[in-house]
């Protein structure tokens, strides 16, 4: 195995790390750095970046970094640090903003916490670059091209979204990979961004 790239491993270490601090002081760190949304009066305008490091339960942490890990890794190596914090960060804004336009429609009140939206930005990122690279998901373990992978787990969350329920913030997870598809856009020069040198 590879050693983990520098950025990818310090995200990791940051979730990590403030997750055993939400263990001890769980509602005040809640309150404070999750995303509210923005009728709740709880929000801050730092939550729209502090909410990718807190995490529901162990389970939700586990999936977030094992995702970073496969996904996150070869994608920093192959664009350095520097593209690789601006693509998390695309992924994570973006994220936050359509999650919290989705609150702000059905009037919710309930906060979000999660790295999902800059995780489904690396997804989104890997199957536009990798294709054809052959995944073998947890859910279910039948190998598949990651550019399928993607189309599949797209497609579920938009159905979820809809139907709501599970506590799950699927819009987020939308809009996160709306943040990477935008940000390598930009990146190529191509629509709605214009072409650069």
């Amino acid at each position: 195995m590879l050693p983990l790239p520098p950025v990818t491993k310090i995200f990791m270490l940051a979730c990590t790390a403030v997750f055993c601090v939400q263990l001890l002081f769980g509602r005040w760190v809640e309150g404070l750095l999750a995303l509210w949304p923005i009728a709740s009066g709880n929000f801050m305008p730092w939550q729209v970046l502090s909410y990718a490091f807190l995490h529901g339960d162990f389970g939700h942490l586990f999936f977030n970094m094992l995702g970073l890990w496969m996904f996150g890794s070869e994608l920093e190596r192959l664009w350095g640090q520097k593209r690789f914090i601006h693509f998390l960060l695309a992924g994570a804004l973006a994220a936050a903003a359509v999650q919290l336009a989705f609150t702000y429609l059905i009037g919710a009140r309930t906060p979000t916490v999660g790295a999902s939206g800059a995780l489904f930005a690396l997804l989104l990122g890997f199957g536009m670059l990798f294709p054809n690279r052959i995944i073998m998901p947890l859910f279910p373990p039948i190998p598949m091209k990651a550019k399928i992978f993607v189309a599949v787990f797209g497609a579920l969350e938009l159905v979820f979204g809809f139907i709501g329920g599970g506590g799950v913030a699927h819009f987020a997870h939308l809009g996160g990979m709306l943040g990477g598809f935008l940000m390598i856009r930009y990146w190529r020069g191509q629509t709605p961004f214009s072409r650069r040198r």
